[in-house]
C-alpha cells in the first residue's frame, strides 16, 4: 500500500491516510505564477504583460512562441515520411525523362 506524507511549513514530513485532501488556507498560491514577476525583483518588468512588451521591444523570444512552428515543422515531416511530398512526382518525371532521353 501506498503511504501519502505532506509536508508543513518548517519542513517536517507528517503521514495522511489515503482520502486525505489537504485544504488551501493561502490564497496567494492561485497568483503564484505572476508572483514570480513582482519576487523576481527585476526592475525591467513587474508583471506578465511587461516581460511581453520587453521581450517584444528587445527581440528576444520565449521557447513558447515556437510552439506553432514546431508543430507545423512535425506535420510536415509526417506527410513527408508518409509520402504526401508535392513536389516528389515531378522529380520522379523529371530523373525518368533524362534517363529516357539518355542524359544522365
Amino acid at each position: 500500500m501506498k503511504r501519502r506524507w505532506i509536508y508543513d511549513d518548517e519542513g517536517n514530513a507528517h503521514e495522511v491516510s489515503q482520502d486525505f485532501v489537504a485544504v488551501m488556507n493561502n490564497h496567494d498560491a492561485l497568483l503564484w505564477n505572476d508572483r514570480l514577476y513582482q519576487d523576481d525583483g527585476d526592475k525591467r518588468y513587474m508583471s506578465r504583460a511587461q516581460h511581453q512588451d520587453y521581450m517584444k521591444r528587445n527581440d528576444l523570444s520565449l521557447v513558447g512562441d515556437y510552439t506553432e512552428t514546431w508543430n507545423r515543422a512535425a506535420k510536415d515531416r509526417a506527410d513527408f515520411f508518409a509520402g504526401k511530398d508535392s513536389g516528389r512526382k515531378e522529380d520522379i518525371n523529371r530523373a525518368i525523362e533524362k534517363l529516357n532521353n539518355g542524359r544522365r
